[in-house]
């Protein structure tokens, strides 16, 4: 957030999480928008899995 890691969203849920902690309200709208949320690895929807 702002240039800063907040963490390692592993699913939807996790990024949510972070967006609503951070004071974004309904952050599960706008997971699928480019200009905002910069997916790495899986992209929107896919669980992400270290292993």
């Amino acid at each position: 957030m702002r240039g800063e890691t907040v963490g390692v969203a592993r699913s939807d849920k996790d990024l949510v999480e972070f967006l609503r902690r951070a004071g974004l309200e309904d952050a599960d709208m706008i997971l699928d928008d480019p200009h905002l949320i910069e997916w790495r690895g899986a992209g929107p929807h896919e669980a992400y899995d270290a292993a």
